[in-house]
């Protein structure tokens, strides 16, 4: 009952207000210096901002956009201009297309920049224990980030125990054996169209 008293005296910030677009692409800037392991590790705070704090998005919208990023070719970063364009998509294409760009720019911008510097420097540290150390300590963390953002995940699509039990199967099955992702994909996307899982 709490939940949906908050979701209703939730209201979304308007970004037709440039103050609101500066201060949204100034977060998604921060960001960006924290992407660890890719853009997927952001998932819980992408959440936070989209669906908590701004009230630009449903849980249900929030997955659909995290769904349309994994499955279309490219960056996982992509779902950060899905968020922008769905957020501001009330105030018109242009403000929708203004704030889908801007934010991928400010997300992609920091972290690539830091890239290119740490990789022309990284040659010269090669043999470097401190760079050894830095390798593999940034292994475990970067896995346990994406653990929770798995859980996340399933916390925000699957809201029913068909959808829950599908996961977890697919979860065993990529751990245990090497059948390609594309056929999970293939599998539930036909469940779905039956009309035999849902969110």
């Amino acid at each position: 009952m709490s939940e949906l008293l908050a979701a209703a005296a939730c209201t979304p910030a308007r970004l037709s207000d440039l103050g609101t677009l500066l201060q949204v692409l100034g977060q998604f800037l921060s960001l960006s210096l924290f992407s660890l392991g890719g853009g997927n590790t952001l998932l819980a705070e992408y959440h936070h901002l989209a669906v908590d704090q701004f009230c630009w998005l449903s849980n249900a919208q929030f997955a659909d956009l995290y769904a349309l990023a994994e499955a279309a070719p490219g960056p996982s970063s992509m779902l950060v201009g899905l968020i922008g364009l769905g957020a501001s998509w009330p105030e018109g294409p242009f403000w929708a297309l203004l704030s889908a760009y801007g934010a991928e720019v400010a997300i992609l911008l920091p972290s690539t920049l830091v890239m290119v510097l740490a990789c022309l420097s990284w040659k010269r540290l090669e043999h470097s224990p401190w760079r050894r150390a830095f390798e593999q300590g940034l292994g475990p963390i970067t896995l346990g980030i994406l653990f929770a953002v798995g859980l996340k995940i399933l916390r925000t699509a699957d809201t029913n125990a068909a959808g829950v039990l599908v996961s977890v199967l697919v979860c065993v099955l990529m751990l245990r054996t090497r059948i390609s992702p594309l056929w999970f994909m293939a599998m539930a996307g036909l469940l779905g169209a039956l009309g035999l899982i849902n969110r």
